[in-house]
């Protein structure tokens, strides 16, 4: 199956469906754009003229390429035959449905019928068609001109060709394009929900402000910190796709929803559109407080503990300090005191561990060239700041809780990975892919694997799960194995 010239039909003339009908058009197909309202897909292809003309003005495009564009796509008023028709509408299974019956009644035999759902089951959506094989997921992300990430979404009943003819249609519209099965959230709106679930749960804890989590978080390089995303996505939309995923894992308490994001969806506080969410709005988050200058602290005896890029970084940082490759934690011991890396435990169980009741400094995982970084103690250390800072971080206190933040939240990212992989749901390679070009990650769960090791990633959820008890925490069998 060829679709390479294939006439497309775009059902939808909102944000999504205009952006399909612009990338469709730009890689040379005709494209007809439907919708029920009246009016709005002429107001549509008017609004993308403007668009192209500011491509054009900016030297991104050429004026005889966006005339071209335009002259590819028609407004139509009812739906018509095509090869390939895309669909953005509402998204409600009902609704969906009773289009793709009204379709197969339009289109010829052999026309593919792709939904552009985020959340909906292609399985589902496909039930009582007369040719559910015809039937894909062509999932892209918002904004789609520029987002380069297509969900690829196999239902139960879609044929292999179909699927491959639209991932290879979707390589050449200039897309990087992943297969997946139809499960709740696809890839990336399953793997995602740590990066929430995890900062709702030390709020919840009260372990941490909103802009600390945020800033260290974005110090580990993510664009933007899971909180202030919220507030850019909108917490009524995070929060009915955290339900969905939950009510369709038949609960599974890894995707329970949070008291804390309930409670700012009954105040109405939905995020920036609301103009107050976790921040005020148009102010945002507030700036973290300036961290002292200090004056570089001395020891008798300093020497640097473990092995790997965490260990090299803090022996660059103090070289005069000795080198123990053979510990098995990772970290700084200046005379009596330790400052270490979490390994999911707290600093007052390290502590208490102790032959002696010497002070204990716990700090997150810095990944990358992270400065801002959480760290908390066990109560009886006078000057952690300094040490930190000697060793090149901007230290950011926080309460004493398993995992901290960028460890536990890249922790349960790569735990979910694992889950989906394990599960048929993609491929390793396509979760690297996808969490990278749909949300932007800076790495990919099977690079940040690759960095810190499936042992110390299992035995921090161990922890973590011994700490809280539950099903939270509990290790991925496919991640367990990799620790072996």
């Amino acid at each position: 199956m060829n679709l390479q010239d294939a006439r497309i039909l775009v059902v939808g003339a909102g944000l999504m469906g205009a952006g399909i009908a612009q990338v469709a058009a730009q890689a040379g197909h005709a494209v007809d754009i439907f919708d029920t309202r009246a009016g709005a897909a002429e107001a549509a292809k008017a609004k993308l003229a403007q668009t192209l003309d500011g491509l054009v003005a900016k030297g991104k495009l050429t004026a005889d390429a966006a005339q071209a564009t335009l002259a590819r796509i028609t407004p139509v008023g009812a739906l018509t035959p095509a090869d390939l028709a895309i669909e953005a509408i509402v998204e409600n299974l009902d609704v969906k449905r009773a289009l793709f019956a009204e379709l197969e009644a339009v289109l010829p035999a052999t026309a593919v019928m792709a939904t552009n759902t985020s959340s909906i089951s292609v399985t589902a959506l496909a039930r009582g068609m007369k040719a559910p094989e015809r039937l894909v997921g062509m999932h892209f992300f918002n904004p789609v001109p520029l987002m380069k990430l297509v969900e690829v979404v196999s239902g139960l009943g879609t044929a292999p060709e179909v699927a491959q003819a639209v991932f290879d249609l979707a390589g050449r519209w200039g897309k990087t394009a992943v297969h997946t099965r139809s499960t709740p959230g696809f890839i990336v709106n399953r793997i995602a929900r740590p990066y929430y679930a995890e900062a709702l749960m030390l709020l919840q804890e009260r372990a941490a402000a909103p802009e600390l989590i945020d800033a260290v978080l974005r110090a580990a390089g993510f664009r933007m910190g899971p909180c202030e995303l919220m507030d850019l996505i909108g917490h009524d939309t995070n929060f009915a796709v955290t339900n969905s995923v939950f009510a369709a894992n038949f609960y599974d308490r890894r995707f329970t929803p949070s008291l804390v994001q309930q409670e700012l969806v009954d105040a109405g506080f939905f995020g920036r559109k609301s103009g107050r969410g976790f921040y005020r709005y148009p102010e945002g988050a507030p700036a973290l407080p300036a961290t002292p200058g200090f004056d570089k602290p001395s020891a008798k005896r300093l020497v640097v503990h473990g092995r790997g890029p965490v260990a090299d970084r803090l022996h660059a940082a103090l070289p005069e300090a000795q080198r123990d490759d053979a510990s098995d934690w990772i970290g700084l011991e200046a005379d009596n005191t330790q400052i270490r890396m979490t390994d999911g435990r707290t600093a007052r169980e390290i502590a208490a561990e102790r032959d002696v009741q010497a002070p204990v400094v716990v700090f997150d995982l810095p990944l990358g060239e992270a400065k801002d970084l959480a760290y908390a103690t066990s109560g009886n250390f006078s000057d952690p700041v300094a040490w930190l800072r000697a060793l090149g971080f901007v230290p950011r206190e926080m309460v004493d809780v398993p995992g901290l933040i960028v460890a536990r939240t890249i922790a349960m990212l790569v735990n979910e990975a694992h889950d989906a992989v394990q599960q048929g749901v993609c491929s390793e390679e396509g979760a690297d892919a996808a969490m990278k070009l749909g949300v932007n990650y800076p790495a990919g769960p099977f690079e940040w694997l690759a960095l810190w090791g499936a042992e110390p990633i299992a035995a921090l959820l161990d922890r973590l799960d011994t700490f809280y008890r539950g099903e939270r925490y509990r290790v991925s069998p496919y991640l367990r194995s990799s620790a072996l």
